[in-house]
Formats: C-alpha cells, structure tokens, sequence
C-alpha cells in the first residue's frame, strides 16, 4: 500500500500594513504586535483626552454659570421649590393617614376661613384694612430698602 503524499504548493504571502507583524522575534524576548501598539497609541490619546477635559472642566463650569447666572439659578430655585413641595405632601399624607387627624385638620380650616370671612369681609373699614396690609406687603416686596 502506498500512500502518496501531495505536496502543497508554496504560496508567498507578503505581510500588508493591515496584518500584524511581529517585531523583536528574537529567542528570549516578548514579541509585540504592531496593532497592539497602535491600541496602546488609541488608549493613551483617550487618556490624554479626558485628562486634558478633567483639567479644563472647572474653568468651563465657572464660565458656563457666569454667562448663564439668571437660568441656572431659575432651575435650582425650581428643583428646591419642586422638591419642597414633594416633601411636603409626603408629610401631609403621611397625617392623613393617621385616624381622626384629617378631619381634625379640615375643621381648623373651616374655622379659620369663617373667622377670615367675618373678620375682614364684613364690614368696609376691615376691607380697607387687609387692603392696606396687602400693598404694605407688596411695597415690602418690591422695594429693596424697606425696612
């Protein structure tokens, strides 16, 4: 029995730019691959990258608020208004939840409505009076020197 044997034909493959080539081949020594280090090169320019931003950013926030004062003070104080408001009617529900307490609560206000009805509304002298207390407090208000 023979087996023949086909030799394969010898095929000379050049290495392109595309395929990685092996440097420092030497006995002993590590190989490195050339695409490793163009990825070493991409990682280190990304790090250079964000280092270069995390130096800069408080500069930019500085001069971000500086020319937006007015709107990012705006926000803020409406997150601080929404997020009161949140707290708020959490603890509200919270008592309502507690037996007796709501209509307890609903009773004081019936009560202190009835009170500022007759109080004030009644009689024409007691309307000029609120009258006056409204624009004192919004003279208070709108002037920045009242005292």
């Amino acid at each position: 029995m023979q087996v023949q044997e086909q030799q394969s034909e010898y095929v000379d493959a050049t290495l392109t730019n595309d395929m990685a080539t092996v440097k420092n081949s030497e006995p002993g020594t590590l190989s490195t691959i050339a695409s490793a280090e163009r990825s070493d090169d991409k990682v280190s320019e990304i790090g250079r990258n964000i280092s270069d931003f995390l130096e800069r950013l408080p500069q930019n926030i500085v001069s971000f608020y500086n020319e937006y004062r007015l709107p990012v003070v705006s926000f803020a104080v409406l997150v601080a208004a929404m997020t009161g408001l949140r707290i708020l009617l959490a603890i509200t529900d919270a008592l309502n939840d507690i037996p007796l307490v709501a209509p307890f609560f609903e009773l004081i206000g019936f009560g202190y409505v009835t009170w500022f009805v007759f109080r004030y509304f009644i009689k024409a002298s007691t309307r000029q009076e609120l009258a006056g207390e409204i624009d004192m407090v919004k003279k208070q208000i709108a002037d920045d020197n009242a005292s």
